[in-house]
């Protein structure tokens, strides 16, 4: 540990020189390379590679829909701003595409690697020229029954303009000659709302699967007829949908949001991917007709869209997958039924760690809510709530009984929107106070307040999460939620929620801290009281497990904690800007990352407190959005046999993992971690499935 007198002071580090930071996108391209690890990991069962492939083809699309497509609009303004990092939006772009080319090919690879291991096991995806006698025909007769129908195909010649290509549609690209000679372009979309793979008859005990657009491809003669086919390559574009809301010239945000909504799919084209085999002439239609350039065209190996694989996940092989699992009934809760968890939760807080710990409870105890005729009123934000919500059904439910109901409906959650303008319709239609979020700010935070009468008195109900109400997330996501009746957090929870819904200026809250108010502040504040501990000669100790550090700020002070020898054990999921074991500079910062069977969202800060540790949860990750442009909790959990159970249970166990985590090197890439010496396997996710108390020492004070 340095001499705190001979550290450089609390403000004198200079982190504006580029080398400090790691740039942004890069880190975010890093992190697919884990996902895509996973999928190439022999240990993991098959199908799930399978999921890993899917999940890399979802977020390389977002990928490229949000933060490629903001680059390349600050191209177009002309600005040339370097990043925190020193990278101009140019330079950045130029350093993505390469990383891009290489995801893209190596997730080929793998997929075609994995094909041939899932034949063996008698799972065949199959190209159409392959196809048995009888196969061609099962294939025709379903082209003719249920695709035909829904094809239209669209000429391009000078009497008809260039097809509207549909944002992360398959196409085909058809050449067409006429009895004259002459050769034209077509454009056949390939149906979304049909099945990727298409199954074929199969001899007893395998699957034999083909995919739609070769079916469809194989059959243009039937909307051609009487036009020679000259060839076809699918096609698929993505385009930009980074679109902002222009909140301050909006009366209606509900219509705004809808507007912007239906716009997306018109945003100027950010990348064609396209067939290796397309030839030059074909592409160069395209190209010029999306106005793009070559670097905008990415040549892959089939298949096109890698995000469309959930369907072949979905087929009937359990074998093939992880191991099915029960979740458990939090401790606290164990028989728990109806108006008893009221009970359950005066009598003590009680965490709930998804999706080891299942989700129901919440579920039950909004329904219980909605029927207890002794509770009054509940008020809850929806973030991203996903279809059929048991969630919004019970707050319909509640109206529906006579409670007063308010609901916060994040409409800006990006790519969720559509899904929450319908729920907040639903809700409205019903009585339930509906608003949309504050002006300029998305309501990140996850709170439900449940107002009681007992007795004489009102009683306060709260649940505050680290994800989101949706029932289907929580069984992919991990989270941590916590159940109390403490009247501080309840009176927090009123005040929030007259933040929210009203025009209340509390700056000041009893537990909670909220951004943009003070988050940002308290977190810093802690940061700093451990680094007064370090100087002063004590041992201090950050723990912080998020998905995303970015912010600029937060990464000088915990730059400046190291130097003044804080120890800091920094779990970062995703994105990290900072740069851990840089002589000097941060020596005493260590960055894993954990990419598993779910994907790690808890957001946990833990502070040594000279020994009286502090654990928090929260919305909230270290990136500017969160901190300053976002509605966000932090809470603590004051519980000392929960916050026992976070800090030296789940904290602890992913501290100790050597299976799926990653260690960060100073040049922001990734090493696998291993054992040292006879040190026992962990694999911290696993644990937990088998135990709450992970693969930790249990009983460690």
């Amino acid at each position: 540990m340095q001499d705190p007198e001979s550290s450089p002071p609390a403000d004198a580090l200079d982190v504006s020189e580029t080398s400090m930071l790691v740039n942004r996108e890069i880190s975010q391209l890093r992190f697919f390379f884990r996902v895509l690890e996973e999928a190439q990991d022999e240990t993991v069962p098959l199908l799930e590679r399978v999921k890993f492939l899917s999940i890399l083809g979802s977020i390389m699309s977002e990928f490229f829909m949000v933060r490629v497509a903001g680059l390349k609009q600050q191209v177009l303004a002309g600005i040339s701003d370097p990043s925190a990092d020193g990278l101009s939006p140019a330079e950045q772009l130029k350093a993505i595409r390469p990383m891009v080319q290489q995801l893209m090919g190596d997730s080929r690879t793998c997929f075609g690697d994995a094909l041939r291991e899932l034949a063996q096991a008698g799972v065949h995806v199959v190209d159409y020229k392959d196809l048995r006698d009888e196969q061609r025909a099962s294939a025709r007769s379903y082209f003719e029954r249920a695709v035909f129908p829904v094809l239209t195909p669209l000429a391009y010649d000078p009497s008809r303009p260039f097809p509207f290509i549909s944002n992360m549609s398959m196409n085909l690209a058809v050449m067409l000659r006429r009895d004259d000679g002459t050769e034209h372009f077509a454009r056949v979309k390939v149906p979304n709302t049909l099945p990727r793979l298409i199954p074929v008859p199969s001899d007893a005990g395998e699957l034999h699967l083909v995919w739609l657009e070769q079916v469809v491809a194989a059959h243009l003669a039937e909307l051609f007829p009487g036009v020679e086919i000259v060839e076809t390559y699918p096609f698929r574009v993505t385009r930009d949908a980074d679109i902002a809301i222009q909140e301050l010239e909006a009366e209606d945000l509900l219509e705004t949001v809808e507007l912007f909504v239906r716009r997306r799919r018109f945003g100027s084209v950010v990348r064609l991917v396209v067939d290796s085999r397309m030839p030059g002439y074909i592409r160069s239609i395209l190209t010029r007709n999306l106005e793009i350039g070559p670097e905008d065209v990415y040549q892959v190996d089939l298949p096109l869209a890698m995000s469309t694989l959930g369907s072949l996940y979905d087929c009937d092989r359990p074998d093939l997958k992880d191991p099915s699992f029960v979740p458990s009934e939090p401790a606290g809760l164990e028989g728990v039924e109806g108006p008893a968890v009221f009970a359950a939760i005066r009598q003590q807080d009680i965490l709930l760690h998804h999706p080891y710990d299942s989700f129901e409870p919440v579920v039950d105890l909004l329904e219980t809510a909605a029927r207890d005729p002794d509770v009054l009123a509940i008020k809850q934000t929806l973030y991203r709530v996903g279809k059929n919500s048991p969630v919004v059904a019970a707050l319909l439910e509640a109206a529906r009984n006579g409670k007063e109901v308010a609901v916060l409906v994040e409409l800006k959650a990006r790519f969720d929107e559509e899904s929450n303008i319908e729920w907040a319709r639903a809700l409205e239609r019903e009585g339930v106070h509906v608003v949309y979020g504050l002006l300029g700010l998305k309501t990140h935070c996850k709170v439900l307040l449940i107002v009681r009468r007992e007795g004489g008195e009102i009683r306060r109900y709260v649940h505050m999460s680290t994800g989101n109400y949706n029932s289907v997330t929580t069984k992919q996501y991990t989270d941590l939620g916590l159940f109390t009746a403490n009247e501080a957090f309840g009176e927090d929870a009123s005040d929030l929620f007259n933040y929210l819904t009203g025009y209340s200026k509390m700056n000041e809250y009893r537990k909670l801290s909220l951004a943009p108010i003070n988050l940002r502040e308290r977190v810093e504040e802690l940061i700093r009281r451990e680094m007064e501990l370090a100087g002063n000669g004590e041992e201090a100790h950050l723990i912080f497990k998020l998905n995303s550090l970015v912010d600029k700020k937060m990464i000088k002070l915990l730059y400046q904690a190291s130097q003044l020898g804080v120890k800091q054990d920094l779990l970062i999921r995703g994105i990290c800007c900072l740069r851990p074991q840089v002589p000097g500079l941060s020596d005493n910062i260590k960055v894993t990352s954990i990419v598993g069977r779910f994907l790690e969202h808890t957001r946990i800060y833990y502070f040594h407190n000279g020994g009286a540790g502090e654990c928090y949860l929260s919305s909230a990750d270290l990136m500017p959005r969160n901190l300053d442009r976002r509605v966000e909790t932090l809470f603590p959990v004051e519980d000392q046999e929960l916050a026992r159970r976070l800090r030296w249970e789940i904290l602890e166990s992913y501290m100790r993992d050597n299976v799926k985590a990653r260690l960060m090197q100073p040049d922001g890439t990734y090493v696998r971690a291993r054992p040292a010496g006879d040190e026992p396997l962990c694999n911290a996710q696993d644990s937990f499935l088998v135990g709450r108390a992970g693969c930790s020492e249990t009983g460690i004070a």
